[in-house]
C-alpha cells in the first residue's frame, strides 16, 4: 500500500473516512477483495505470495492498513502484511496490539501500521519510535512516516478536505482523488533513493502501470448508524480498470456486548 488517506470522527455521520491506492509489481498474485472463506469475519484482498494482506475490515468494526518504508536497503524479514491479518483476527485493542507490534518491529523491513477498532486508532512504524494513538483528524501516509510532507501525500489530504464537506459522501465521490496523476515538479520530489525517472513516476497519487503501479484503489465508509461501505478497484498494468468489488454490511456487536 502506497497511499493511504483518512479522516478520523471528522464527519458527522462517518467515524472513518478512507480513500487507499495499493502500489505493487503487476507480476505478485493477490486475490481481489473478499470475505474469507476459512475467516468469514475477514473482508480484505489477500497477497497470494507471501499471505497476509495490504488492508482489511471486519464484520465488528475492526480495520487495519498497511504501507511498506522505501529504503535503499533491499527488504527482508517476515512478510509485513502478516501484521494486518493478525490485528483483523485477534481481539486486543488498537493500543495493546500495537505495542506489542513495536517489541518485534525490528525483524521487519521498514513498515507503518495503522489499526483501528472504531473506538480507538493507533498509528506504528518500526523506523518512528513508539506507537501512538491518534487524535480526530486528517491524516495522510505514503512510504514514509505519517504525514510526512510528501507532494503526493499533502495533494490527497487537500483533495480529501472538500468531500468531507458533503452531507453524504459516497464511493464514488473519491475516484477522482485516487486516480489523480499529477506529478510535482523536480525540486519537490522525495529523495529515497530511486533513480529521477522512478522518483517521479511514483510521486503521483495514482502510479501508472507497467512493471510496477497502482494495482487497486480502495474506499472504506464506517457509518457511525453502524454500516460499513467497502469499494475495491482493480487496474491492470496498462492502468486501465480491471473489475470491482462493493460490499456493504452491517456491525456486528463485540462479542460480551
Amino acid at each position: 500500500m502506497c497511499l493511504i488517506v483518512l479522516a478520523w470522527r471528522q464527519h458527522p455521520d462517518f467515524s472513518l473516512v478512507l480513500a487507499a491506492n495499493r502500489d505493487e509489481s503487476f507480476q505478485r498474485p493477490a486475490a481481489a477483495a473478499a470475505f474469507w472463506p476459512r475467516e468469514p469475519h475477514i473482508l480484505a484482498g489477500r497477497d497470494l505470495q507471501a499471505g497476509g494482506t495490504w488492508l482489511g475490515v471486519t464484520r465488528c468494526g475492526r480495520f487495519a492498513a498497511l504501507s511498506n518504508v522505501r529504503e535503499a536497503a533491499a527488504p527482508g524479514g517476515p512478510s509485513r502484511g502478516g501484521l494486518v491479518s493478525a490485528f483483523l483476527r485477534g481481539k486486543a485493542s488498537p493500543a495493546d496490539y500495537l505495542a506489542g507490534v513495536a517489541r518485534h518491529g525490528m525483524q521487519f523491513a521498514g513498515f507503518n501500521l495503522l489499526a483501528g477498532d472504531g473506538r480507538q486508532l493507533g498509528y506504528c512504524s518500526n523506523r518512528d519510535g513508539a506507537p501512538r494513538l491518534l487524535a480526530p483528524g486528517i491524516y495522510g501516509l505514503s512510504n514514509h512516516l505519517l504525514d510526512t510532507p510528501w507532494s503526493k501525500v499533502q495533494r490527497a489530504k487537500d483533495l480529501l478536505a472538500p468531500l468531507l464537506a458533503r452531507p453524504e459522501p459516497r464511493p464514488e465521490d473519491f475516484w477522482a482523488l485516487l486516480s489523480d496523476r499529477w506529478q510535482p515538479p523536480k525540486e519537490q520530489l522525495p529523495k529515497t533513493g530511486l533513480d529521477g525517472d522512478r522518483e517521479r513516476r511514483f510521486s503521483s497519487i495514482f502510479v501508472p502501470g507497467g512493471d510496477y503501479g497502482t494495482r487497486c484503489s480502495t474506499v472504506l465508509l464506517m457509518g457511525r448508524d453502524g454500516r460499513v461501505r467497502f469499494v475495491e478497484r482493480r487496474f491492470d498494468a496498462k492502468g486501465e480498470c480491471a473489475g470491482e468489488a462493493r460490499y456493504v454490511f452491517a456491525l456486528q456487536p463485540r462479542q460480551g456486548e
